[in-house]
């Protein structure tokens, strides 16, 4: 019986469009969800007072940034916790000021000083990076 409708003229015709439509819907959600899984994930969470957040990474190759205002003497304390891939990290101020540039980074912790008043912006990249980091406004540097 089923012979019957695959040779039959109008069947035939049917059963190809939809085994064609089936094959690219395949096809289709593949592809996305092949796209979503080379990007990974990235979760940022903020302390609700601007002073610090934190990334978590997850097979991440992709860009994102996170905003800190900082004053003139600001320490800031970065803290990374590097699991595999590639993390990238540069930090800049709106008004032209790049006090740190960081590539491919290890785990550990750092500082950096701003040395001007400015918004700054924390961009992070990664290359199938898996990992932390955590950035803090600890104030002004002690002298």
């Amino acid at each position: 019986m089923f012979s019957r409708y695959i040779t039959s003229g109008k069947k035939s015709g049917r059963i190809k469009a939809a085994i064609l439509l089936g094959v690219l819907t395949v096809l289709f959600i593949t592809a996305l969800s092949g796209c979503a899984l080379t990007g990974g994930s990235i979760v940022i969470l903020e302390d609700g007072h601007g002073r610090s957040f934190s990334a978590t990474l997850k097979n991440y190759s992709q860009n994102n940034k996170c905003k800190l205002s900082l004053a003139e003497g600001d320490e800031v304390l970065v803290e990374v916790d590097s699991e595999s891939g590639q993390i990238f990290l540069t930090v800049s101020g709106r008004n032209g000021s790049r006090p740190y540039t960081g590539n491919d980074l290890v785990s550990g912790k750092f500082t950096v000083t701003v040395s001007e008043t400015d918004e700054y912006v924390f961009q992070i990249k990664g290359k199938a990076a898996t990992g932390k980091i955590t950035v803090s406004n600890l104030g002004p540097e002690a002298e």
